[in-house]
């Protein structure tokens, strides 16, 4: 088990929804989806992770898998996964099979994660209900990790049965499968991440209660692995926030006017997580900032998110993920990718150390350097006034 890990060893990526306000062209908007994974790879972000939904008129990735199936070709390192699949709504041996095709067509560059699905109108509309949506995701998760292992499954329940049931490849490479659970506050997904032996996402990880709860899910997830012969890995465990970053702070604040209510009232209205409360609404930039839910200013701001999670995590954790977001214009959001790539990735894993030494180093022999460059220039000059006075007396 790990128990601590390096702050300047940290990843970064994207948890996409996506959440779109329902005004907008809806092709439109899966094409900029698309974009700003080809910006992140570009930027050299470590993953990004794609969210399943069927509800709501927002959040339009209805299968994330087509989804990564284009962005794989679109782009050249980027991880990609799933955030999440929700496995109340499938099969468990059509999911797996479908997904491990996935795993080969990318070459093993996907990562598979796991939710009971977050909107009780998707649930709804296939019949399911919502009290047993954490049920079936154990059940299902109980199979499809079984299944990705290579393992033969005979299981039978009220919503599938398999008989004899195994998938008709391994993993690309042979190389295990990373399969991650989703969590929030309560203890139940970090149960099932330590029951089957998977990593671990956090979602909405600097909202108060996820911060004050992030070091005691840790825990809980330990125990279980520990009781069922798994073992956790702080460097799988993926901590999602909110941010968004501009020149100034002032800049980032007046961003927010494009989309940031919108947001607002369709977790209100759609999504079943608070996220500003009534009385906030005049001005929700502000409560945002003051309790820690979002870094919303300078890349410095972030960096200082980034590290109360750290400290609140109780040892640290493999990954930080922005929670991509329609708060601010398109071009606005693109370039607060772009300067969390110039200024926080480098300030949180120590990427200037090197410059730093080098440039220390020579600043403080630079007296030196300058005089033995004078001395050397000033021996050309002798070495030059000496061969004219030889060509002189030669002619």
């Amino acid at each position: 088990m790990t128990r601590t890990v390096a702050l300047e060893n940290l990843r970064f990526g994207i948890f996409l929804p996506p959440i779109h306000m329902n005004h907008e062209n809806p092709s439109l908007c899966i094409d900029r989806d698309m974009k700003v994974v080809e910006h992140l790879d570009a930027l050299g972000f470590h993953e990004a992770w794609i969210g399943e939904h069927h509800s709501g008129g927002g959040e339009l990735i209805a299968s994330p898998e087509l989804f990564i199936a284009v962005m794989a070709e679109r782009t050249r390192s980027i991880r990609l996964g799933t955030g999440v699949n929700s496995l109340p709504y499938h099969h468990p041996m059509i999911l797996a099979d479908r997904w491990m095709q996935l795993h080969h067509m990318t070459r093993g560059r996907v990562m598979f994660g796991c939710g009971p699905g977050s909107l009780p109108s998707d649930a709804k509309m296939m019949g399911i209900p919502v009290s047993k949506q954490r049920d079936r995701m154990e059940e299902a998760l109980a199979c499809i990790t079984a299944l990705m292992r290579g393992e033969t499954v005979s299981y039978s329940c009220e919503w599938f049965t398999l008989e004899n049931a195994s998938l008709q490849m391994r993993p690309y490479n042979n190389e295990p499968v990373e399969i991650s659970t989703a969590c929030v506050v309560s203890p139940s997904g970090p149960m099932a991440a330590g029951r089957y032996g998977t990593s671990m996402m956090t979602i909405s990880a600097t909202s108060p209660a996820a911060m004050e709860a992030a070091e005691r899910n840790w825990n809980i997830a330990c125990e279980i692995a520990t009781a069922h012969g798994h073992s956790m890995d702080r460097r799988q465990w993926r901590m999602v926030g909110f941010a968004h970053i501009a020149e100034s702070r002032e800049q980032a604040r007046r961003d927010m006017e494009y989309g940031l209510k919108d947001w607002i009232d369709y977790y209100k209205t759609i999504g079943t997580l608070p996220i500003v409360p009534e009385e906030h609404m005049d001005d929700p930039v502000t409560y945002m900032i003051d309790t820690g839910l979002a870094a919303i200013g300078t890349p410095d701001d972030v960096v200082e998110q980034i590290e109360k999670l750290w400290n609140a995590s109780g040892g640290g954790f493999g990954s930080y993920l922005i929670c991509d977001l329609n708060w601010s214009p398109f071009e606005a959001k693109l370039k607060s990718y772009e300067l969390f790539a110039r200024y926080v990735m480098p300030r949180i894993n120590n990427m200037n150390r090197q410059r730093e030494i080098q440039h220390d180093w020579i600043k403080a022999e630079h007296a030196g350097f300058k005089s033995s460059q004078e001395a050397a220039m000033q021996a050309q000059f002798k070495k030059l006034e000496a061969l004219q006075k030889d060509i002189g007396k030669q002619g």
